[in-house]
Parts: C-alpha cells; sequence; structure tokens
C-alpha cells in the first residue's frame, strides 16, 4: 500500500471545518486591517530563500526541499515560509513605488525537512501577514495587534506576547562582539551546532533548545543592552503604543527569532500546555530584505502564524468543536421514478442554495431514514409513486418529528 510521505497530514472532511473556521476568523481580521491577500509559487529559486532567509540558517543548510529543475537546469526550492517570496513579488511586479504602506496577508502551505513531532510537520499550513513602506514602530504595534486580535477571536487564553529587539546594523556589531566573547568562554560545553553558529551567526546560540547552552545563554549579555539610540527609541514607542491598545507583554531577551533578515524588533506569541512546540505565531521587522533582493531600500514588519499549532492550543481548551453544516434536506426515494423525482428536488434547493442530498446508491428505506440520520439532515422528505402522482408530500422535522405537508414542485426550506 502506498501511504503518505512521512511529516505530511491528510485533513480529512471532518477536520476540514476546524481549518475553514481559523483561516475565515484570520482573513476576516487582516481585511480589518487593511491587508490584501496574496498569493505566491509554491516553489521559487533557490537563490531567494539564500539570499532572503539567510545561508548560515539550519532552514537554508538542513531543511530545504531542494532540486534541479528538468528543463533548464537550475536549482529550485520548495518554500520554506513566505516572507522572502513576498518581498520578491512586490519588487517583480512593480509595487515598490506605490503608495505606502503595502499590506498582505496569505494562508499557505510550506516546506522544511524537520524531525516530525506534536506542533511540527514536513508540510506545515502558515498564515502570515508583511507590511512595507514604514519604519514607525506604529506599523509594529499594528501587525502584533492583528496576530492578538486572531488568537482573541479564536478565544484561546494563556497565549502571551513575549518582545524583544535585536538592534539594526549600526548597534549589531558591538552585541556580536560582546556574546562572542561570553560565549568563547564556554565554548568545550557548546553542542556543535552551536559551536558552527559561534562564527557565522552568534545571535542564534541564544535560542538553541540544548540545556547546557540555553543555560548558557541565560548568562549572555542582553540584547536591549546594546542598542543604538535610535533602536532604543524605536522599542519604546513600541512598548507605549502596547499599553495603549491595552495589549499585554513581557520583553524577553531570549527571543531573536530563527531567520537571518530579522532587525529591530522581534515577538513571539507562546501557547501554555501544547508541549515543546508553543510558539502559535512569530515576527519582526525585516528593513534590509527588500534591498538584499535586488529592490530599493524599504522597511518591513511581518509575522507567521502555524495552523498546526494553533489547533493544538485550541484542542489543549476545548476549542475545537466545530461542526461541519448539516444538510437542509434528505430526499428519501422508493423506485425509479421517485429516485429521478429526488435528483429534480435536491438540484432545485442546491441552485436557492441548500445544502441537499438524496439516495444515489440504491439503499432501502430504512437505509436511507438512517444515513439521513447520520449526516444530521434538518428534513427529511419521503416520495413514492403515490407521492409523485398527487404532487404532494409529507416534509418531517428531525428535530422535534412534526411534518407538514408540501408541494413537490414547489416548496422551499
Amino acid at each position: 500500500m502506498i501511504q503518505k510521505i512521512k511529516g505530511t497530514m491528510d485533513i480529512m472532511p471532518n477536520e476540514t471545518p476546524l481549518f475553514r473556521y481559523i483561516e475565515g476568523i484570520m482573513r476576516e481580521e487582516a481585511e480589518k486591517y487593511g491587508y490584501g491577500e496574496i498569493r505566491t509559487p509554491t516553489f521559487e529559486n533557490t537563490e531567494l530563500f539564500v539570499r532572503g532567509v539567510g545561508d548560515t540558517t539550519d532552514v537554508v543548510q538542513k531543511e530545504m526541499y531542494t532540486f534541479q529543475d528538468r528543463d533548464e537546469g537550475r536549482s529550485i526550492s520548495l518554500r520554506p515560509e513566505g516572507t522572502a517570496s513576498v518581498a520578491r513579488a512586490i519588487i517583480e511586479n512593480g509595487k515598490c513605488s506605490d503608495t505606502m504602506p503595502l499590506k498582505y496577508y496569505y494562508i499557505i502551505s510550506c516546506f522544511r525537512h524537520e524531525k516530525p513531532q506534536a506542533g511540527r510537520s514536513r508540510e506545515f499550513f502558515q498564515f502570515g501577514t508583511e507590511m512595507f513602506g514604514s519604519e514607525n514602530p506604529a506599523s509594529d504595534a499594528t501587525a502584533i495587534s492583528l496576530a492578538a486580535a486572531v488568537i482573541r477571536r479564536l478565544g484561546l487564553k494563556n497565549v502571551k506576547l513575549h518582545i524583544n529587539s535585536i538592534g539594526c546594523k549600526e548597534c549589531r556589531p558591538a552585541y556580536r562582539s560582546a556574546l562572542v566573547s561570553h560565549f568563547e568562554k564556554y565554548k568545550d560545553k557548546l553542542c556543535d551546532t552551536c559551536k558552527t553558529r559561534l562564527d557565522k551567526n552568534p545571535l542564534r546560540l541564544l535560542d538553541c533548545k540544548n540545556p547546557d547552552c540555553h543555560e548558557i545563554a541565560t548568562l549572555a549579555p542582553k540584547t536591549t543592552e546594546h542598542l543604538c539610540e535610535s533602536c532604543e527609541a524605536k522599542f519604546d514607542m513600541l512598548k507605549k503604543s502596547l499599553d495603549a491598545m491595552g495589549i499585554e507583554y513581557v520583553v524577553d531577551s531570549s527571543i531573536v527569532r530563527g531567520l537571518d533578515y530579522y532587525t529591530g524588533a522581534v515577538f513571539e506569541f507562546i501557547a501554555e500546555g501544547i508541549g515543546a512546540q508553543s510558539t502559535v505565531c512569530g515576527g519582526g521587522r525585516y528593513d534590509g530584505l527588500v534591498e538584499s533582493l535586488g529592490g530599493p531600500k524599504l522597511s518591513g514588519i511581518g509575522f507567521g502564524m502555524g495552523l498546526t499549532r494553533i489547533i493544538l492550543a485550541m484542542k489543549e481548551q476545548g476549542l475545537d468543536n466545530i461542526p461541519s453544516e448539516a444538510p437542509s434536506l434528505y430526499v428519501a426515494a422508493l423506485g425509479e421514478a421517485a429516485q429521478i423525482k429526488a435528483l429534480e428536488i435536491s438540484e432545485r434547493l442546491r441552485r436557492a442554495g441548500k445544502i441537499c442530498e438524496c439516495d444515489i446508491v440504491g439503499r432501502s428505506l430504512k437505509a436511507q431514514m438512517k444515513y439521513a440520520n447520520k449526516i444530521g439532515a434538518k428534513y427529511t422528505l419521503i416520495i413514492g409513486e403515490s407521492e409523485i402522482e398527487a404532487g404532494r408530500a409529507q416534509l418531517r422535522n428531525m428535530q422535534d418529528g412534526t411534518q407538514s405537508e408540501v408541494q413537490l414542485d414547489s416548496f422551499v426550506i
């Protein structure tokens, strides 16, 4: 038997109502904030992610699904995240000269070759937003507010916002030196991955989950202690903005995010009670990304929210019972003529916007009624030869058992 590839999932019809419910709220909230939906290709030139995400990141070095294009021989990768693709799209489609800010959202599949576990799969679904063209901390606060609004609409409790600032190209070098000096003292105790990061990307040392590395990181210099005057002022303004909006937060110096394009403010929403993969939303500012991809200097701020982790948190809190919409009517038919009539009635009601089903497998009347109960039909209509001749039949309310006579050619639900 051919089975699905490890790290992927089948989402069956009994599960899709929850996904659609969550996606609907995400779309509604994004559009309230003035974001428009963008759709980009599932695969891109590998160079986009090497330059955009960063060649020293785990995503590029270990996790991307990369292959050679059959016709042209170029390297192509399935997208591991959405931001780089959106940045490429606004450059290629000439949007960088439009009125600012540019605001986009998307719901996409992303692909990373990671060890599958609860809340982490190799194909995963992500709601993301990107805003370009504003360096004002009000844009950071707006992005965070949108993420908070989605979480609030979903009814999730015990989700805490953690914020930090990792500085800009002006203040980052001094912090980098302080960080390297700190970790060099403990180099023998670092994991092999962190020993490599020490030379190539020391900021990622703060994000290691290895217990020994994590303990060393807790003693490391804090990013907020090495900010330049501009970054410090912007971070203070962000905190004041969140305070004014009534959005609670914790300043957390361990929040650095895993991709190279982040600068300035970064943030995560962390859910309690769903295990190790507790970050349900992460984002931050990426002011140099568009320029690094060949576009003009254009600031950016965005976030990604994993649907699977959101669902884990909802299940933990008993918020996942979202039933599919039941049929308005089930038409039970006895005989060939009645089956044709049932198809006619069902088609008429479907065109009127109703969910309607009828027998198409030749069940007995008893089996048809059992099926109507199973699918939760609100009403049933039983028709046979006598009902067709009379042009009338009994419509049964499946909730209270009451019946009423209806004209077969004209009744509506």
